[in-house]
């Protein structure tokens, strides 16, 4: 009886809404799924019905929408499973379904509204190019998603007709990057650094150190970006210009312990708030770690793996006052003429660090931007503050990923991304592509 009471108020939604739920395919027979659109009413999906009846399920956006709104054969994915249930529901006046019941008509299913922006998914896609890799643009204040895109991406328009070659391709078309991909962090986790270096040195402003280029210990030797030689360095410069050999030195500086209590209070090592299927992200040093990994952990390398999306969640908490917003991705549900069936409610998630953590970081992340390596943000009609982030991937030093978190009107702020280039070894900035977003957007 215990558990008849847990199904039904905790885990009865999940199966309904499951698409391997076989009491869905009869609702389809009575019903006209749905539509999905973005907050602006532009349709991201939509089912056409031919003369003869048949139906053929529609995304106007093509590829740009690929994996967070998703497809509806072969399974389901993105939005079109999250809200397979809604889609396949009818919420229309009594009278209205009563006359199609008379005209053997099916009734038209509950729209979706997301919360995604057409216009910034389009940017953000345009911006990523023809490179693998994916972008999540957040409201920190609020929660909602207005962007995810991901790539190799694919046509959910042709999902059927090309199954064979989409689920066996060698890139992992179908993977959605933005939440289930797992990278070396790179530059990006020096922020998480940086609060625990807060957390141990309340005299963290005083903190100095001179960079000659590279750093040795334990047989282990590591070098700033292109050799790079810094000199005397703040802790806030070893942020703007991304000193390896700073952070290096901070982490050898680090209780491992502590370092894992902040990283988990972040939300490595634990679930994620997500609608969608994700990849929980790992820290993995702890007391026995030598002072090689202490020096890579501190620097985002090492086998600290996270993805855009949470990179995102972290920046959106730092960008409001240490607050996490539950991340959310519908915004309501609407019967087909347009009544609102029902909302959701922002709420916070979690408080990941305190409100002077947060302005701290945040201040240290302006700097990136107005001297640092994110000075291609600076001078612009709207005000930014981030994070660069290179992550090697290979022994070949040559070979890197490139990222960046950052957010936009700093006082204020009303954006979040976070952007991965996956294979850039170089020659693509992931803060362009953010600039790009921004530049959009304003």
């Amino acid at each position: 009886m215990g558990y008849i009471g847990y199904f039904q108020v905790k885990k009865s939604q999940e199966i309904i809404r499951s698409p391997y739920n076989a009491r869905q395919n009869s609702n389809a027979k009575r019903v006209t799924r749905g539509t999905i659109v973005d907050r602006n009413g532009n349709v991201l999906a939509k089912t056409d019905t031919a003369t003869d009846g048949s139906e053929t399920r529609e995304y106007p956006y093509g590829d740009v929408f690929a994996h967070v709104v998703g497809y509806s054969v072969q399974g389901k994915s993105g939005i079109e499973s999250l809200e397979n249930y809604d889609l396949l529901t009818s919420d229309e006046n009594f009278l209205i379904k009563l006359k199609n019941e008379f005209q053997d008509k099916k009734n038209m299913g509950d729209t979706v509204v997301t919360t995604l922006d057409a216009d910034l998914q389009e940017a953000a896609y345009q911006a990523l190019g023809e490179k693998k890799g994916a972008v999540v643009v957040m409201e920190p204040k609020t929660g909602k998603i207005l962007a995810m895109v991901s790539k190799p991406d694919f046509d959910p328009n042709t999902v059927e007709s090309s199954w064979n070659a989409l689920s066996t391709d060698e890139n992992s078309v179908l993977l959605n990057r933005a939440t289930q991909g797992q990278y070396a962090p790179g530059s990006t986790f020096k922020v998480v650094t940086l609060l625990e270096f807060m957390r141990e040195n309340p005299d963290y402003s005083s903190y100095s150190y001179n960079c000659t280029g590279s750093i040795e210990n334990s047989g282990i030797k590591i070098h700033c970006y292109n050799g790079h030689v810094h000199g005397q360095v703040s802790l806030e410069e070893s942020l703007a210009y991304s000193c390896n050999t700073s952070f290096s030195n901070i982490g050898l500086s680090l209780d491992p312990v502590k370092f894992k209590k902040t990283a988990g209070e972040v939300l490595f090592d634990s679930k994620l708030p997500s609608d969608l299927p994700y990849s929980k992200s790992s820290f993995t040093m702890d007391s026995s770690a030598g002072n090689g990994t202490k020096m890579m952990t501190a620097m985002g390398q090492g086998e600290t793996q996270v993805s855009p999306y949470h990179m995102a969640l972290i920046t959106s908490a730092i960008a409001n006052g240490g607050k996490l917003m539950k991340p959310y991705l519908v915004d309501k549900v609407t019967n087909a003429s347009g009544a609102v069936m029902k909302e959701t409610d922002q709420k916070e998630y979690k408080q990941l660090m305190t409100a002077e953590e947060a302005a701290k970081i945040k201040e240290y992340m302006k700097s990136v931007v107005d001297y640092g390596t994110a000075s291609v943000l600076s001078g612009q009609s709207y005000t930014a503050a981030g994070k660069t982030g290179t992550a090697e991937y290979s022994s070949d030093k040559e070979k890197d990923h490139s990222w960046f978190i950052g957010m936009s009107n700093v006082k204020d702020p009303e954006l979040v991304v976070s952007v991965i280039i996956e294979a850039s070894d170089g020659t693509a900035k992931a803060v362009n592509v953010a600039k790009e977003i921004f530049d959009s957007y304003y």
